[in-house]
């Protein structure tokens, strides 16, 4: 009885914080892209000449750069269609509404989230851009809380 009882309040609880539970849909896409960092040639933070230097990053070089994005849903049977979402987001680049070259991976996230916060408004997004799947950078945009929205 009383193990049945300690399920059964078990049960509620998870029911509770599953009705609570904060939901988003998620897509990936990889794009190939050139970009430079004009900076890091002459800045001594960047042009170090020892083994830290990457005074190299000022000439334009190649990437395939990965970006995963996740979009708050209010409901768990297709508020968004991911698929569309992915299609769409890949055609936000092959119709050169957003451009990948000479931008950093913060940058490129920043750019995204713009064309996002129009097609779904009042929705937390979450975007990771990185660099041959290797480095790069994880931004939030919170809707609730708007000034603690971009963690890097």
């Amino acid at each position: 009885m009383i193990q049945e009882q300690r399920e059964q309040a078990l049960v509620e609880q998870a029911q509770r914080i599953m009705s609570k539970a904060k939901q988003f849909v998620y897509v990936s896409i990889q794009k190939e892209g050139y970009h430079c960092f004009p900076e890091a040639a002459t800045d001594p933070k960047y042009a170090t000449g020892d083994e830290y230097d990457v005074s190299h990053l000022a000439f334009k070089h190649m990437h395939y750069f990965y970006i995963k994005v996740w979009v708050e849903v209010k409901h768990s049977n297709r508020d968004i269609e991911f698929i569309q979402m992915r299609r769409w987001l890949e055609n936000l680049y092959g119709s050169n509404t957003l451009s990948l070259n000479s931008k950093s991976c913060e940058m490129i996230a920043q750019d995204l989230y713009l064309q996002i916060a129009v097609k779904y408004p009042d929705c937390d997004v979450r975007i990771d851009v990185s660099e041959d799947n290797i480095n790069g950078a994880y931004l939030e945009f919170n809707t609730a809380v708007p000034y603690q929205s971009t963690k890097i």
